[in-house]
């Protein structure tokens, strides 16, 4: 792998961690399939372009936190006052986005930001415009987690991380879970817009098909992260979904310098994901596998 292939996968991993804590939030805290992830991330991407496009880069990571937020919470409240399954409630938010994406859009599937200023163009010729793409979304990065890490060792971040393990014991004690889900949701989805803003102007553009398979490499990057670096604490597991999203980014760059099509990226995606769910299963039958071939070859030597 070539410097500069490797320095775009890092710079990329950075920015999809982002979203990849936003998925932790969802799929691990909560205990739910938030599939939403795949419009808000499209969303998120939306309104930074068009902010982008009028001058203002800054107003487009802002409304992207916002507009994520309120996708996230259009979800939730299909769940929880409307009793739709989260699958379905994610679904139907999903489809949702796809048109919502449009309008914010003006109509156009894709917009290009060539020629306009982005966040990773605020300081012309100088050594952290050379490196803007990896210094820029670390510091946000660092900011999201650090922000994220306080938030779940507080009381309401504590009950949250309960209402994923067990709703119906939060409930018993007179807690609101409704309104759990609802804060939860919106800051997974916000989260994941962020990132989604960050991608349209790292690469300068957004297309209303970028979001397809997000959700799968949310998944890939927390449960990469998972059985690779452990889930011991709460600051173990944060940092081991970071890694996740950036290992999962160099295990694509690396496939990519190998040769292999970008047309087979999704189905790589979902083999790793599958891996990476089997992983237990996997191990617990190779240690029975070799546990029966320790007995069998000890049988067989005293029977000789």
């Amino acid at each position: 792998m070539t410097f500069l292939a490797f320095q775009g996968s890092i710079e990329l991993g950075i920015i999809y961690a982002i979203m990849a804590l936003g998925v932790f939030i969802s799929f691990r805290t909560l205990n739910m399939p938030d599939l939403t992830v795949d419009g808000s991330f499209v969303l998120g991407a939306a309104c930074s372009a068009t902010f982008c496009s009028l001058g203002h880069p800054l107003l487009g990571i802002f409304f992207a936190l916002l507009a994520g937020w309120l996708a996230g919470s259009v979800t939730a409240l299909l769940h929880t006052k409307l009793k739709i399954q989260p699958l379905l409630a994610g679904i139907l938010m999903m489809l949702a986005l796809y048109s919502v994406n449009l309008r914010v859009m003006g109509g156009r599937a894709n917009i290009a930001l060539v020629n306009n200023t982005t966040v990773f163009r605020f300081f012309p010729e100088t050594f952290i415009e050379q490196y803007a793409g990896l210094i820029i979304p670390s510091l946000v990065l660092l900011l999201a987690a650090g922000l994220l890490f306080w938030f779940l060792q507080t009381r309401f971040g504590l009950v949250l991380r309960a209402t994923g393990d067990n709703d119906q014991m939060v409930r018993a004690v007179g807690v609101n879970t409704d309104t759990t889900i609802l804060i939860g949701l919106g800051l997974a989805n916000s989260l994941v817009a962020l990132s989604g803003s960050l991608i349209a102007q790292y690469q300068s553009f957004a297309d209303i098909s970028m979001g397809v398979g997000m959700v799968v490499i949310g998944l890939a990057s927390v449960i990469i992260g998972e059985v690779l670096f452990g889930i011991k604490s709460l600051l173990r597991r944060l940092i081991a979904v970071i890694l996740g999203a950036i290992l999962y980014r160099m295990v694509i760059a690396v496939a990519l310098e190998l040769g292999m099509p970008a047309t087979d990226l999704k189905l790589i995606s979902a083999l790793i994901v599958a891996l990476a769910l089997a992983a237990p299963v996997i191990k617990e039958k190779a240690a029975a596998f070799k546990k029966r071939y320790k007995v069998r070859r000890g049988g067989g030597s005293n029977h000789a």
